[in-house]
């Protein structure tokens, strides 16, 4: 079927060998929070808040570090291609009794090693929630000189351990920043924290460090938060444009339900260099569901891939659901992330350009369509076949067995 497949994506000057092996070079950064629901290994872990939260109870979540990475390294069996693992700053193992204002490199010895021996990168952020210092719902942006020092001492120590990532795997880690900041009604002034938030911001990012790329993620609205939230997309898109090397990140569930970040991404391109991603999905709004290989993903995906931008773009992942197995999840939302890159690759993207830039948009609309209906699917078996994972749904009766066999154990 893949001959049958190479022959006719020729037909059409499409490359499927060359499309499998630069699908499977595109690094996908998975999120470690997915496996054990963003509580992290803090001692006296608290439940969430902060605008969050994971809705589910169902078994095997992992409870300690050792059981997260077996967890992580079970599932990336089953995902072809270039990987990264991200972190939250909660996310530490060490023997201290630290706070989160106090957190050095050496507590996350553990997900170096672990990466080293897996052969991928690492991406980190601050944890600027579910914390007692999360105060009215506010931390960088609040009116108590305390409790923004805390947050800032925070956010600069996370991206010292994020420079210690990029010097020990030799790949650079995205050091990404969300604060949950906002108030639940109206509020009387919408300036003055937002002044404040960009002060912090100042303070947080005037260390210049190797291997780091700074992110700022906004957000439309969390729960508790619903009014107002300081980080707006246009207050981190003015803030990331005045301040180089540091990029705002587009998260597709951070926005009114009728925007879509694919739309955004070639605009972005027009004035950054770089374009940090968290790729979900929303049902209805900001909702963190596992990603489907649905239309906005294949549409993000095209533009990653049409605007030239796979070197560009850095792809991440954001979801935590705890109605279903944790490693299924890791499993599908990875590989629908790089099943709509493949998709992507695939396209006849010189003749659909030429067809636009000709203005014959009935050709375009098409042969576009028709494009839709070519065997993709028999190159993405050989994909897997490359990347060295079992291909079809033959994984699914592996993690069924691990279920059994570890998951359920955990009680």
């Amino acid at each position: 079927m893949y001959t049958d497949a190479k022959e006719l994506y020729a037909r059409h000057g499409v490359d499927t060998d060359a499309a499998i092996r630069t699908a499977l070079s595109i690094p996908i950064s998975i999120n470690c929070w997915q496996g054990d629901d963003v509580i992290g290994f803090e001692k006296g872990a608290r439940a969430l808040s902060g605008g969050i939260q994971t809705t589910g109870n169902y078994p095997g979540r992992a409870r300690t570090p050792e059981e997260l990475a077996a967890d992580f390294e079970f599932a990336a069996s089953f995902i072809p291609g270039a990987k990264k693992l991200n972190l939250h700053a909660s996310y530490l193992v060490s023997g201290r009794d630290v706070d989160r204002d106090g957190i050095e490199p050496e507590d996350y010895r553990f997900w170096v090693d672990l990466a080293k021996r897996m052969g991928i990168g690492l991406d980190f952020n601050p944890t600027c929630f579910s914390h007692p210092m999360v105060v009215n719902n506010l931390t960088l942006s609040s009116p108590h000189r305390e409790v923004r020092d805390f947050w800032i001492e925070h956010c600069r120590r996370a991206r010292r351990v994020a420079a210690y990532f990029a010097a020990e795997t030799g790949k650079e880690c995205v050091c990404n920043l969300w604060i949950p900041d906002g108030f639940k009604d109206t509020p009387a002034d919408r300036l003055t924290p937002r002044l404040r938030l960009k002060e912090a911001l100042d303070e947080i990012f005037s260390e210049r460090l190797e291997g780091v790329v700074d992110s700022v993620e906004s957000k439309v609205f969390g729960i508790g938060v619903e009014s107002f939230t300081v980080g707006s997309n246009e207050f981190y898109l003015g803030y990331a444009k005045g301040h180089p090397g540091v990029y705002q990140l587009l998260d597709s569930g951070h926005y009114h339900p009728t925007e879509v970040i694919s739309e955004k991404i070639s605009a972005l391109l027009t004035q950054f260099d770089r374009i940090p991603l968290h790729v979900t999905r929303s049902v209805r709004w900001d909702s963190d569901h596992v990603v489907r290989l649905d239309d906005e993903l294949c549409e993000i995906a095209k533009e990653i891939v049409r605007d030239k931008a796979t070197d560009k773009v850095m792809i991440g992942l954001d979801f935590f659901d705890a109605s279903i197995n944790r490693i299924v999840a890791w499993v599908v939302g990875t590989n629908n992330m790089r099943k709509a890159l493949l998709k992507a690759l695939l396209e006849d993207e010189a003749r659909l350009k030429a067809d636009q830039e000709a203005e014959d948009y009935s050709h375009l609309f098409a042969y576009s369509e028709y494009m839709k209906q070519l065997p993709w699917s028999d190159v993405w078996r050989r994909l897997e076949e490359v990347g060295g994972v079992k291909g079809g749904f033959d994984w699914y009766s592996d993690v069924k067995k691990y279920e059994e066999d570890v998951l359920l154990r955990r009680v």
